[in-house]
């Protein structure tokens, strides 16, 4: 067995799917690597030391990487690009996981914000499982899918007879979480006279049972998330302020996956590995077209259409060959769209109007520097593999530079 770097991760496979080829332009080696066996759990890292564009080998569909010829020994080191079943190397999700370990030692409320798909409740079992609460329960509901006459029972739980088809005492979510934490996804969903409850519970930790008298104390850290807009929502008077600024003492915000497009790498081929476990299948290649298709299109829906794409993919798989046609239409009519010759780009990147003064009013050399990478990225119709080699640079550089502010 030996270990090299895939794309950035580090991968265990046997030796011999390896053909190395000492013909390229640097001299050093060309490894073929087979992907049915990468090994996400032996910390991937991403190597700096590796800058280089994505290669095949002549005639072979396989996916490959340049290794440098002094490179003897190849050590999976510690690493961030994981934390819970997250994935990202990004700068943005580096900070997302430094805040949350930071943040989850505490016991106060914490806010997800994010958009559909983009990994909500992993970052809530991420927070759970760096929290002092580990070793207790962990309580998810989807408060869009109870009904809201059902909503008060099930939060807080009900004695029996305290209404018609009540014939047992019942716990709710907060009882079963004792110890533990709660996480209340969609949370915006939630009807305000729940609400209400709800803050009260947080201020108080206390509950009380439908049908009861009597108040019950609770501990119970919550974790809340949403897709939406909750200032919006509250001047639009369908969610509390005073609950909005409890639950806010901690939020976090997980990026779309637009904005941090260098992770797709890190997540295409963590995805490949469970998919590929979980249908007991053995994927040998991606085909280079699947791949460009996969690293360049935007994903609306997140890390969700992704996997549901990767999955696809590896069900309709053969002879274990991904290909690009086992993708789904939208990725591969993104990819056919794109017009193969393309009109000049406009270069223009200075102000239309000189500026008054020699010394002020001029953009900087990084403002005009992104200023054009946006024209050739809309020349391209969002092509990011095909804007890196119109700008001459490697495409994971053109990921770093659209990270920048």
């Amino acid at each position: 067995m030996v270990r090299l770097d895939v794309f950035g991760m580090y991968a265990k496979v046997p030796m011999a799917p390896f053909i190395y080829s000492p013909t390229t332009p640097q001299g050093g080696s060309i490894a073929c690597a087979l992907l049915s066996r990468i090994d996400i759990h032996q910390a991937p890292r991403f190597s700096q030391a590796l800058e280089q564009p994505m290669l095949c080998h002549p005639g072979r569909n396989n996916i490959v990487r340049k290794m440098p010829v002094n490179h003897k020994e190849w050590v999976a080191t510690p690493d961030a690009t994981y934390f819970h079943g997250l994935v990202g190397a990004s700068n943005a999700m580096q900070m997302l996981f430094h805040d949350t370990a930071r943040l989850a030692k505490s016991d106060a409320p914490v806010l997800i914000l994010g958009e559909s798909g983009t990994g909500k409740e992993l970052l809530a079992r991420a927070i759970h499982a760096e929290s002092l609460r580990h070793n207790r329960d962990f309580i998810a509901v989807n408060c869009a899918s109870i009904p809201a006459e059902l909503m008060e029972s099930e939060f807080f739980g009900h004695l029996k007879g305290a209404f018609t088809g009540a014939h047992v005492t019942r716990k709710g979510l907060f009882q079963m979480a004792q110890g533990g934490s709660l996480f209340l996804d969609e949370i915006g969903e939630m009807p305000s006279n729940l609400q209400a409850k709800l803050l009260r519970a947080l201020q108080e930790k206390t509950i009380r049972p439908v049908g009861s008298e009597r108040e019950e104390p609770v501990d119970v850290r919550i974790i809340a998330a949403t897709h939406r807009d909750l200032e919006k929502e509250i001047l639009e008077n369908n969610f509390r302020s005073d609950l909005f600024y409890r639950l806010e003492t901690f939020s976090l915000r997980i990026p779309p996956l637009r904005e941090r497009a260098n992770d797709i790498e890190h997540l295409l081929f963590a995805l490949i590995d469970k998919h590929t476990e979980l249908q007991d299948k053995t994927l040998a290649q991606v085909e280079p077209e699947a791949l460009n298709a996969l690293l360049d299109y935007s994903y609306p829906g997140n890390v969700r259409e992704l996997e549901n794409a990767i999955m696809r993919a590896i069900t309709l798989s053969e002879d274990g060959i991904l290909r690009h046609r086992h993708l789904p239409e939208r990725l591969r009519t993104h990819s056919v769209n794109i017009s193969p010759g393309l009109d000049p780009v406009d270069g223009n990147v200075l102000p239309d109007t000189q500026p008054s003064s020699p010394y002020a009013g001029w953009p900087s050399l990084q403002e005009i520097e992104k200023r054009y990478i946006y024209k050739v990225l809309e020349a391209t119709g969002g092509n990011k593999r095909r804007t890196a080699e119109m700008l001459g640079i490697a495409r994971r550089t053109l990921y770093r530079r659209l990270e920048e502010d």
